[in-house]
C-alpha cells in the first residue's frame, strides 16, 4: 500500500518527491478563483525546494506577473546535505555547472538561493529568465537562522516539505505566523502536534489532488522504497494518502456536504455496512460510529466518529471538530472505559496473544462482525476495535443559518 511506502520513506529519510506542475497549478488556481488577489504584492518563499528540478519555482516564476507577485525566493539544500539526508548521490544540473558563479567545493557545502523580483534582462516582462541565484552561507536547512530570516521576510510559504520533518516544519511556519500551502501525508493530520491546529481551524486541507491521487517524480536512482507504486513508463510514483494543507481560504472549504437523514441512510445508503448494522454507539465513547463520510446523518445532533478522509469534505459552517481518537488528541475524560481485562481472539476462537490494554484510545464497538479479530472478557462481553476516528458534531446554528 502507498501509505506503507510513505512510512518507510519517513523512517529511512527518503523524502525527495517532486510535485507535478499540473498539480501545483490546480491547487494554486483554487486560491486564485476564491480570491484573485491572494498572491498580489506578496513575497513567496519556497523552502525545501530544488529549483533546478522542482516545479514550484518554475510555476511561480512563469506566473510572476499574472499573480502580481512582489518577490519570489526559493532555497535548496547543499549537495552534501541532500546526499546525507536522502542517502543517494545527486547529479548536478547544467543550470548550476554552466553558471559563471559555480564553485564545486562551495556547492557541496552550501545551499543555494534563487530570487526573482524584477526584469533583469530588460525583456519587458518578469519571468523565469530573470531568476538569479547565488550560494547561501549555510547548507540551506530551513531551521537555520539564515532561512528563518527569509521566512520572516515572506508573506506565504509554499513547498513540499520532507515527510520526516513535517511536524517540525509546520511548527516552524506557525512560529513565524505565516500563511502557507504545503503538501502533507494525510495520516500526519491526526498527530497530537498537528491535530489541534485542524480542530481549532488554524489549518485545513487544501483543494486537493485529482481524484485523491498524487503523482510525484523521484530521482531516477531512488525508487527502491516505492516498489508497487512506481510506474517505470511514466517515472512517477503514486500515493493516495497525500493532501495539501493550508491556512488560506478556497471555495471547496465552504462547499456544503450533501447528506441524507439517518432513516434514509438506513434504507438507501450505498454502503451495505450501514444498512445491515446501522449506526452503532461506541462502547467507550459517547458517540456513534459513522464509517463513511457520505453516510453522516444530516439530522443527528450528537457526537459522531468519522474517518480521517472526512477532513477532505470538512466545512466549518456545517460541522465542528471535537477531538480525535489518537492518544493526546482529546481529554482523557472522553474515554469512558478501558479493556485491560479483555483478551484478543481470532474468529476461529484462537487467542491472538493480545490484551485489551493494547487498544489504547481506539473506539470500540460492542459487536462481533464475524470478520475481524475481537476482544472478550471473562464475563463474555465482546468488543471490536474500529479504525482511528475524528469526532465531530453538526454545527447546528451555523448550518441552519447557511441552509
Amino acid at each position: 500500500m502507498a501509505i506503507e511506502h510513505i512510512i518507510k520513506a519517513k523512517k529511512e529519510k527518503n523524502d525527495e518527491f517532486y510535485t507535478q506542475y499540473q498539480d501545483i497549478q490546480k491547487e494554486m488556481n483554487a486560491y486564485i478563483e476564491y480570491n484573485p488577489d491572494v498572491f498580489k504584492d506578496k513575497t513567496i518563499l519556497l523552502p525545501c525546494d530544488d529549483p533546478e528540478w522542482s516545479n514550484f519555482t518554475k510555476f511561480f516564476a512563469q506566473n510572476f506577473e499574472r499573480f502580481g507577485l512582489k518577490k519570489l525566493i526559493s532555497t535548496s539544500y547543499s549537495l552534501e546535505k541532500k546526499e546525507e539526508k536522502y542517502n543517494f548521490v545527486y547529479q548536478l544540473s547544467l543550470f548550476e555547472t554552466e553558471s559563471p558563479i559555480y564553485r564545486p567545493k562551495i556547492s557541496r557545502k552550501r545551499g543555494k538561493i534563487f530570487i526573482l523580483s524584477r526584469d533583469e534582462n530588460k525583456s519587458g516582462k518578469i519571468d523565469i529568465e530573470d531568476l538569479k541565484w547565488e550560494y547561501l552561507n549555510g547548507d540551506g536547512d530551513f531551521r537555520s537562522d539564515e532561512v528563518k530570516k527569509l521566512r520572516d521576510e515572506a508573506d506565504i510559504i509554499i513547498t513540499n516539505p520532507p515527510f520526516s520533518l513535517f511536524i517540525e516544519f509546520i511548527n516552524w511556519i506557525f512560529e513565524g505566523n505565516k500563511k502557507f500551502i504545503v503538501v502533507a501525508n494525510i495520516g500526519s493530520l491526526t498527530y497530537k502536534e498537528i491535530f489541534p491546529l485542524i480542530r481549532d481551524n488554524r489549518m485545513w486541507l487544501g483543494n486537493g489532488f485529482n481524484g485523491g491521487n498524487a503523482y510525484f517524480r523521484l530521482p531516477s536512482n531512488n525508487v527502491n522504497y516505492a516498489k508497487g507504486v512506481f510506474d517505470e513508463k511514466t517515472g512517477l510514483v503514486k500515493f493516495r494518502n497525500c493532501c495539501w494543507c493550508t491556512n488560506l481560504e478556497h471555495g471547496k472549504r465552504h462547499q456544503k456536504l450533501q447528506l441524507m437523514t439517518m432513516s434514509d441512510n438506513l434504507k438507501y445508503s450505498k454502503h451495505k455496512k450501514i444498512k445491515e448494522l446501522g449506526y452503532i454507539k461506541y462502547d467507550n465513547y459517547d458517540a456513534i460510529e459513522v464509517p463513511f463520510t457520505d453516510a453522516i446523518p444530516s439530522d443527528y445532533d450528537g457526537m459522531m466518529g468519522v474517518p480521517s478522509s472526512f477532513l477532505e469534505k470538512y466545512n466549518p459552517e456545517q460541522f465542528k471538530i471535537i477531538a480525535c481518537s489518537q492518544t493526546g488528541c482529546h481529554p482523557d475524560s472522553m474515554v469512558l472505559k478501558s479493556y485491560k481485562d479483555y483478551k484478543g481472539f481470532k474468529q476461529s476462537g484462537v487467542s491472538t496473544g493480545r490484551t485489551g490494554s493494547t487498544c489504547g484510545h481506539n473506539p470500540m464497538l460492542p459487536i462481533n462482525d464475524g470478520i475481524h479479530d475481537y476482544y472478550k472478557n471473562d464475563s463474555g462481553d465482546i468488543v471490536q476495535s474500529a479504525n482511528s476516528r475524528i469526532f465531530i458534531e453538526r454545527n447546528v446554528k451555523k448550518d441552519e443559518n447557511n441552509s
